[in-house]
């Protein structure tokens, strides 16, 4: 017999996670899983490293703001530990896939005497540099720049891992929590594993989103919602403050989140006393962080290259939209190596499903935050690429909308959480096989970074073997990092694989036996 609609509820309430739990459990993985990359990837191999990192010690010590010749484009002067001034040194590598990283020279922890050193990140918001640049204190070398490393990792993974904790409180959190292991790409892994914003900003962005989401879906027991309103004010908070153009972000998700739902939902948000501490810290960061961009002129900082029309620099871009895909799904290094073709493939059909589940969705109401997004994320790339060619040149790269594509994909799965999904042996072996693919892809782009480093990956050439005599060997080793990081992805997919599975599972064996405790209807 077919459960009626009051043991599906009871279902969703007696069955559902401990958010609590969730919380714990995929902070620990989802950090684990970007410690590794930490050391997987070469020092200052992430896009802008360099400049960021000598921020974050400049702000350490003191300096919110570099010194500026006020040319648009000149990087600004500030004054660093000497380690620090020679990381320029250290990105002999980039944009040459076939240079290992056995280039960098080593660095000298003795050389800790104040040095000039120019960043381009000069006159960014501090608050992110800040938390990070505190790896800095009382290490040198290399051990201060993986402690930071570690800082910036931890603290994204904690706002993903909201992510899960605020999805399983959704009345319906099967797709959503499917959708939200999907938005994690291996690009955000990536980018969250070196100094650079980047990677809270997109975390950040997807906290704020889901959790919203979770506050509205109870707007009428905003009393069982309060953590979620402390996770909403964190993370949107540290995403005001993290790039020049995050504070927009901010706005496009907390928009998005109030179209799935009802206009009453967010009133009676606005209007439960309790939400104005949480509301105030986001209000008063938010102000910090305009007044920031306006008079540091942070947006000064942006190199500069060949003018373009604005014009011809929209229609190119919008030309080029859906050439920044590969860069959605992982890109590594300085935009040197590009992901494997079958991880590309993985990762367009699962963001194809998702984005096809959001936008054939019912209630017709959540598609309007689909929509929304989906246009953002295809319009604001070409419109802000044409406000800046004629002053700095052609300055897009696919990152820099990650944050909004990542809280679209969280869009559709909420938009989608109504869909008669039933836990049949074919569903349970579909999402079985979806997660093992997934992990596979992360699998396969990780290893291909490795072989990068250790012993290059020049075009045309077929080296894996060569591996086995690597020319740079990462801390721990390759070897071992690689079994690590495949034993994390194993534990993470089976986790979300039981969230997803078991307990409808359960709940449908003590439906058939009758066994479903009685509660009010929702």
């Amino acid at each position: 017999m077919r459960p009626s609609g009051f043991v599906l509820a009871a279902q969703q309430i007696f069955d559902r996670p401990s958010p609590g739990k969730v919380l714990l459990i995929a902070w620990v993985l989802i950090g684990l899983l970007g410690s590794v990359w930490c050391f997987a990837s070469p020092l200052m191999s992430v896009p802008d490293e360099p400049a960021h990192a000598v921020k974050a010690a400049a702000v350490a010590r003191g300096q919110l703001n570099g010194v500026s010749t006020g040319v648009q484009g000149e990087r600004l002067t500030v004054t660093v530990p000497g380690y620090f001034a020679n990381l320029e040194s250290s990105i002999c590598f980039a944009h040459r896939p076939d240079i290992t990283a056995d280039c960098a020279p080593s660095m000298d922890t003795t050389d800790r005497g104040p040095t000039p050193a120019q960043t381009s990140a000069g006159n960014y918001n501090p608050v992110y540099y800040g938390i990070v640049g505190i790896g800095s204190r009382g290490l040198s070398g290399e051990a201060a720049l993986y402690a930071m490393r570690l800082l910036s990792t931890w603290l994204s993974a904690f706002f993903l891992a909201t992510v899960f904790a605020g999805a399983v409180t959704l009345r319906r959190f099967v797709i959503p929590t499917l959708a939200a292991a999907v938005a994690i790409t291996p690009a955000v892994l990536f980018l969250s594993a070196g100094i650079n914003p980047n990677a809270l900003e997109i975390s950040a962005a997807a906290s704020v989103f889901m959790s919203l989401c979770s506050i509205l879906e109870r707007s009428k027991e905003l009393e069982n919602a309060r953590a979620e309103m402390w996770y909403l004010a964190a993370a949107g908070s540290l995403l005001a403050n993290t790039r020049p153009v995050s504070l927009l972000w901010l706005a496009v998700v907390v928009t998005a989140a109030v179209l799935a739902y009802r206009p009453t939902a967010f009133v009676r948000l606005l209007r439960y006393r309790r939400a104005w501490p949480p509301m105030g810290v986001l209000v008063i960061s938010s102000v910090f962080a305009l007044a920031w961009v306006v008079t540091a002129n942070s947006f000064d900082s942006l190199l500069a290259g060949a003018p373009i029309p604005s014009d011809v620099a929209a229609v190119t871009m919008a030309d080029r939209t859906f050439v920044y895909v590969p860069e959605y799904v992982g890109v590594l290094g300085w935009l040197d190596t590009p992901p494997p073709p079958a991880v590309v493939y993985t990762w367009v059909l699962a963001m194809g499903a998702v984005l096809m589940a959001g936008l054939t969705s019912r209630p017709v109401r959540g598609r309007w935050s689909v929509a929304f997004l989906a246009v953002v994320v295809l319009g604001a790339p070409i419109a802000l690429q044409a406000s800046s060619s004629e002053q700095v040149g052609w300055i897009w790269q696919g990152r820099y909308i990650l944050a909004v594509l990542a809280a679209l994909l969280l869009a559709c799965g909420v938009a989608a959480r109504f869909a008669p999904l039933r836990m049949t042996p074919w569903t349970i072996s579909i999402i079985r096989w979806s997660l093992t693919a997934l992990a596979l892809a992360h699998t396969y782009i990780f290893l291909e970074g490795l072989r990068r480093y250790t012993v290059g990956a020049g075009q045309g050439r077929v080296n894996w073997t060569e591996m086995f005599d690597p020319t740079w060997q990462p801390p721990f080793t390759w070897q071992g990092l690689a079994l690590a990081y495949v034993a994390l992805l194993t534990l993470a997919a089976f986790g979300v694989y039981r969230l997803v599975t078991l307990p409808q599972q359960e709940a449908r064996q003590r439906a058939a036996r009758g066994n479903i405790p009685r509660v009010a209807a929702d």
